[in-house]
């Protein structure tokens, strides 16, 4: 039994991955190129993208919105896993996201993948204008801190009752708890947290998992 949530040394890290991680080929190739580059804290950890896998075949999705692609990790993960999963993912760069789809080909899962590139807001919206009220059976936001709470209110709507919205980083590593860190990203994930916190009761479900740099998961009611 514990009363609290385990830390992760590098040792504890590495032995999860050791004991629990299994990840297709073509996965870890495009892990590890985007390791190499310059923005690798953004890829989310392969541990919390299995989570999300397990949790999303549990409600048997075959439609996914996913909101922050970057090099397209999680969103190849997902389809090769799930294979009736279509795909609809948002995000501003060509250039992270032509390897997303380079490896996305590769793996034969490109043509169940939707890229809108441009504003994730612009792309929601215009969803929601065509109609797609409770079509998605999840989200995962991993995207600019500060429109998370925007990206929420819109996927209330898209996704469908008993559906799944996930949000990465909502620990932002330890950043939301330090009292000296307001910095515009972590007031925003901060207010985002609490904001959530309140809204929940008769909403939706909600846990906050120390997986990752922390995972929320919500589960609509209505």
């Amino acid at each position: 039994m514990s009363t609290s949530s385990i830390g992760l040394d590098d040792r504890l890290q590495q032995y999860l991955l050791d004991v629990s991680l299994h990840e297709p080929e073509a996965c870890l190739r495009l892990r590890e190129q985007t390791l190499a580059m310059p923005d690798a804290n953004m890829i989310s950890s392969p541990e919390q993208v299995q989570l999300l896998k397990l949790l999303f075949k549990m409600i048997d999705a075959r439609n996914g919105l996913e909101i922050g692609t970057f090099t397209g990790y999680t969103s190849l993960r997902l389809t090769m896993a799930i294979p009736q999963l279509r795909m609809t993912c948002c995000d501003l760069s060509r250039e992270y996201t032509d390897i997303a789809r380079e490896h996305w080909r590769a793996a034969n899962v490109e043509d169940r993948i939707d890229l809108q590139l441009g504003p994730a807001q612009q792309t929601l919206d215009h969803l929601i204008d065509e109609g797609f009220e409770g079509a998605y059976d999840f989200a995962y936001i991993d995207a600019d801190k500060s429109g998370y709470k925007s990206y929420v209110e819109s996927c209330l709507t898209l996704v469908r009752n008993g559906g799944l919205i996930t949000l990465d980083n909502v620990l932002w590593g330890g950043a939301v708890a330090d009292p000296e860190d307001n910095s515009e990203d972590t007031l925003a994930l901060r207010e985002l947290n609490q904001w959530l916190y309140q809204r929940a009761p008769g909403r939706f479900d909600l846990s906050l998992i120390p997986i990752g740099d922390g995972l929320t998961v919500l589960r609509k009611y209505y």
